[in-house]
C-alpha cells in the first residue's frame, strides 16, 4: 500500500482557464463567400483571374455564337449568310430545324416511323420504374424490360413475321445438326483413309439415327405446317409442353404459382402476335441499313451495355476461378479484347466475320456491330469488377462457406452485390465512354446520330460557313445530356447504396 500510495501521478489538470479566443468573423453574402474563397492568398487571387479570363474567353464567344448572333427562322442557306443578315452570324438553328427528323431516324421510312416512336416509349415506360427505388413489382418489370423488351422492339423496327414456335424450331434445329454430321461424315468417308472411312461411317450411322428419332416430330411438324394456322396451332402445342414441364419440374407445392406464370407468359405472346400481326407476315420489313441518327446510338449503345454487364460478371468471376481452364480462357478473352481497338472489332465484324461464313449462312451488319460491341465492353467492365471483387475481404467468403451457402449464393448473395457497390463509379464511367464510341459505326456504313449529321452537311441547300459549327455543337449538346444524365444517375445510386457511410 505505501509503495503504491508513493507513486507520483502522470496526470495533469490545468488549473486556470485558456485565454478567451476572439470570435470567427462572420461574413455573409456573396461578396463575403468570395472573399473566404477565391481571394484569401495571393495564389488564390491569381487563380481567381486566370480563371476568370479563361471563362471570358470561352464561355462569351459561346453565348454569342449559340444565342445572341444566331439565326433562328429560315428555310435554306441564305438566311444565314453574313451577307443578308447583314452583321455576323453565328449559329444557323435552321439547318436543326431542317435535319431534325434525320438525325432521329435516319433515313427511316417517314410512314414507319411511328414504330420508332412506339418503341422509344416503351423503353421510357419501362425503365423509368427500374430507376426509381420505391417502385414497386421491380422484378416483373425487370423481366419485361430485359427479355420482352427486345424481342418486341425488333419486330417493331425490323419488321417480319414468324413461321412457327417450339417445335417448329426444335424440329428445324435438330434437321440441320442431322444434316452437318451428315455432311461431314460424307467428306471424310470421301478422303481416302481408312481411320476417315471410319469416323465418317460412324457419323453418318449418327445422323441417320437422329432422323429415325425425330420421325414422330417430323409428322408433327408436317401437319403444323399443312393447316391453316400453323403459328397459332404449334404456339398452343409449345404452351402445353411448356406448362407440362413446369408442373412436372416443380412439384405439387409451387406447381400451381409456375404454371399461372408460364401461362402469363404465354398469354402475353399472344397480345403481341395479334398486335403485331406476326403470324401474317408481321409489319414491313425495314433493312438496318436504312436505320440511322439517334436510333442506331441508343440502339448500340443500350444493347451494349446491358450486354457486356453479364459477360464482364461472368469473365471476372472466371479470372479468378480454381479451375484452370475457365481461368485461361477467361484471361485470354479479357486480354485479347482489351488488346484491340474498338474500331478494329467493328471493322472485323463487318468486313472480315463473313469471310470465314459459311457460304449460306449471313449475319445482319447491325447485329454484327452489336455482338463485337458487347463482347469489346463486357471485357472491359470485367476487370473493373475484378477491382471490386477484389476490395472484399476474403473473411467474407469464408463466413458465407461457413453458413452452407454454395458457391452461386455466395457470389450472388454476399461478394457481388459489394463488389458493385464498390465499382459503380468505375462501371459507370466505361457505360459513358461507350456511348460516346458508338460513333465510330460511321466506319462500317451504319449512320448513328454523327454519321447522319455528316450526311446532312453534303446537302448544298444548307452550305454555309457556319453550319458545320452549329450541327457539331447540336450533337454536342445531345451527348452530353446523356452522358450527364447517367453521371448524376451514379451518383444519387452510389449515395443511396453507400448510406452505411455516411457521416
Amino acid at each position: 500500500m505505501s509503495e503504491l500510495g508513493s507513486v507520483t501521478p502522470t496526470s495533469f489538470v490545468r488549473g486556470e482557464m485558456l485565454p478567451a479566443r476572439e470570435a470567427p468573423v462572420h461574413r455573409p453574402g456573396v461578396l463575403g463567400l468570395a472573399r473566404r474563397r477565391l481571394f484569401n492568398s495571393p495564389g488564390n487571387i491569381l487563380l481567381t483571374i486566370i480563371g476568370a479570363v479563361l471563362l471570358y474567353l470561352t464561355i462569351v464567344p459561346t453565348i454569342r455564337f449559340l444565342f445572341v448572333d444566331a439565326v433562328w427562322q429560315g428555310s435554306n442557306r441564305t438566311a444565314c449568310l453574313a451577307e443578308t443578315a447583314g452583321h455576323p452570324v453565328g449559329a444557323c438553328w435552321p439547318f436543326i430545324q431542317a435535319k431534325a427528323m434525320q438525325f432521329i431516324y435516319g433515313f427511316y421510312p417517314e410512314p414507319e416511323r411511328w414504330r420508332v416512336n412506339l418503341t422509344f416509349a416503351l423503353a421510357a415506360l419501362l425503365l423509368a420504374p427500374l430507376l426509381i427505388p420505391r417502385a414497386p413489382a421491380k422484378g416483373l418489370n425487370a423481366t419485361l424490360f430485359f427479355v420482352a423488351f427486345p424481342i418486341v422492339a425488333y419486330f417493331l423496327l425490323h419488321g417480319g413475321g414468324i413461321g412457327g414456335f417450339g417445335v417448329s424450331w426444335t424440329v428445324e434445329a435438330l434437321a440441320n445438326v442431322a444434316s452437318s454430321i451428315a455432311g461431314a461424315g460424307l467428306r471424310l468417308v470421301s478422303s481416302g483413309s481408312i481411320a476417315g472411312h471410319l469416323i465418317g461411317t460412324a457419323l453418318m450411322w449418327i445422323a441417320t439415327a437422329l432422323v429415325w428419332a425425330m420421325e414422330p416430330l417430323g409428322l408433327l411438324y408436317h401437319w403444323i405446317q399443312t393447316s391453316s394456322q400453323p403459328v397459332w396451332i404449334d404456339l398452343g402445342l409449345t404452351a402445353l409442353i411448356a406448362v407440362a414441364l413446369v408442373f412436372a419440374l416443380s412439384g405439387l407445392r409451387n406447381g400451381a404459382r409456375a404454371v399461372l406464370t408460364t401461362l402469363a407468359i404465354f398469354v402475353g405472346i399472344v397480345v403481341v402476335v395479334a398486335a403485331l400481326r406476326l403470324d401474317r407476315g408481321g409489319l414491313p420489313i425495314v433493312d438496318t441499313r436504312q436505320w440511322g441518327g439517334l436510333l442506331v446510338t441508343l440502339v448500340v449503345s443500350v444493347t451494349g451495355i446491358v450486354a457486356s454487364m453479364p459477360i464482364g460478371i461472368a469473365l471476372a468471376l472466371g479470372r479468378r476461378s480454381d479451375y484452370p481452364l475457365i481461368r485461361m480462357f477467361s484471361i485470354g478473352f479479357i486480354e485479347f479484347w482489351r488488346g484491340v481497338p474498338l474500331i478494329t472489332v467493328m471493322f472485323f465484324a463487318t468486313y472480315m466475320l463473313p469471310l470465314f461464313l459459311p457460304g449460306n449462312f449471313t449475319i445482319d451488319n447491325l447485329l454484327r456491330v452489336l455482338i463485337g460491341t458487347a463482347l469489346f465492353a463486357g471485357a472491359y467492365n470485367a476487370e473493373v469488377i475484378r477491382g471490386g471483387l477484389a476490395a472484399i475481404p476474403r473473411g467474407q467468403a469464408e463466413a458465407a462457406s461457413a453458413l452452407g451457402l454454395s458457391y452461386w449464393k455466395i457470389n450472388g448473395l454476399v461478394i457481388l452485390p459489394q463488389a458493385l457497390r464498390h465499382v459503380i463509379p468505375g462501371l459507370v464511367n466505361s457505360f459513358i465512354a461507350l456511348f460516346k464510341d458508338t460513333s465510330l459505326v460511321s466506319i462500317v456504313a451504319l449512320f448513328d446520330l454523327l454519321g447522319s449529321l455528316r450526311a446532312a452537311f453534303a446537302d448544298p441547300n444548307w452550305s454555309t460557313p457556319t453550319t458545320l459549327f452549329t450541327g457539331f455543337a447540336f450533337t454536342g449538346l445531345i451527348y452530353f445530356v446523356f452522358c450527364f444524365g447517367m453521371s448524376r444517375y451514379s451518383l444519387f445510386v452510389e449515395h443511396r447504396l453507400n448510406a452505411h457511410k455516411r457521416s
